[in-house]
């Protein structure tokens, strides 16, 4: 069976229904070979989108990944990282060192990362701004596409698109936690994603599990997450790989996974409200725990 693929928004881009996620590739307690094996055999195995990001690990993430895409394999990735910095200088030089951990002129995507403050929009489209920086990068052929991320609050991430559209931009994607609790709280889902697929933006759901938080609450099974938001109309979900055992369940349930009927949405819905409530098995909505910028408020800089 083979591994669907989808359309990225307006941009045409073809890829895969399941991404990589960086974060865990990164990690210290996970060999850097091992790593390396389980971003080939992602690529390998249909995988195209890769997801990083300038302060995953120190930059390991984005290191380790660069290695990964030597011998060929950058030509068959659809590369994306996300930087911190919100003024024009940070910004670029974020890019310029994600350029060179990544061992490529170009990344396919950049995001701005943690579009968690309220004050973000306004900082990354002030004159001088990170949004000069991406811009001027697409320019010289650093980057091809533009998008955010962020998972803290439907309401900031409605801002971010409306600044963008008081300055007469409109992103190429944008990434969210979507997944069978956001949807009974304070959900992505239910604002957000409408306007996305109206304006053809390309959607990046992220956090399936909850990182792993929503496993916790044995109300759902992981290809039962993986399911849910695959059948929401994203371009991607985005699934941390941490082994080679985690990696082939993702793409065993995108290969075997088939559109859903309103009456098994519903079923699995039912089965997450209690535990749904208050953002419970959502810290990243209702905690710091998930705030790098919080803790490294100079990354913003």
């Amino acid at each position: 069976m083979t591994l669907p693929h989808r359309t990225l928004g307006r941009t045409g881009e073809r890829v895969s229904a399941i991404g990589l996620g960086g974060f865990h590739l990164g990690k210290p307690e996970l060999p850097e070979p091992e790593s390396i094996r389980i971003i080939r055999a992602a690529i390998d195995n249909g995988i195209n989108f890769l997801d990083n990001c300038w302060d995953y690990n120190g930059g390991q993430s984005e290191i380790r990944t660069g290695k990964a895409l030597r011998d060929g394999y950058r030509r068959r990735a659809f590369l994306m990282t996300k930087i911190d910095g919100r003024s024009k200088a940070g910004a670029a030089r974020q890019i310029d060192e994600s350029l060179r951990r990544l061992e490529t002129d170009h990344v396919d995507l950049l995001q701005f990362h943690e579009v968690i403050h309220a004050t973000d929009p306004g900082r990354i489209f002030a004159p001088g701004g990170a949004i000069e920086a991406a811009i001027e990068a697409r320019q010289a052929g650093k980057l091809r596409y533009i998008g955010f991320t962020g998972h803290k609050s439907p309401v900031i991430h409605l801002k971010m698109l409306d600044t963008a559209a008081s300055h007469q931009f409109r992103f190429d994607t944008v990434q969210m936690p979507l997944n069978v609790m956001d949807a009974h709280y304070d959900s992505f889902e239910q604002r957000v994603l409408p306007v996305l697929v109206r304006d053809e933006i390309g959607v990046l759901g992220m956090k399936p599990m909850g990182d792993h938080a929503i496993l916790e609450s044995r109300t759902v099974s992981a290809v039962e997450c993986l399911h849910y938001a695959m059948n929401l109309p994203t371009s991607v979900v985005i699934t941390g790989c941490d082994s080679m055992q985690v990696l082939d369940q993702a793409l065993s349930a995108a290969r075997r996974f088939r559109p859903m009927g309103s009456g098994d949405v519903q079923a699995l819905l039912a089965k997450t409200a209690r535990a749904a409530q208050r953002g419970a098995y959502e810290l990243y909505k209702t905690t710091h725990n998930f705030d790098s910028t919080i803790t490294n408020p100079h990354w913003l800089e």
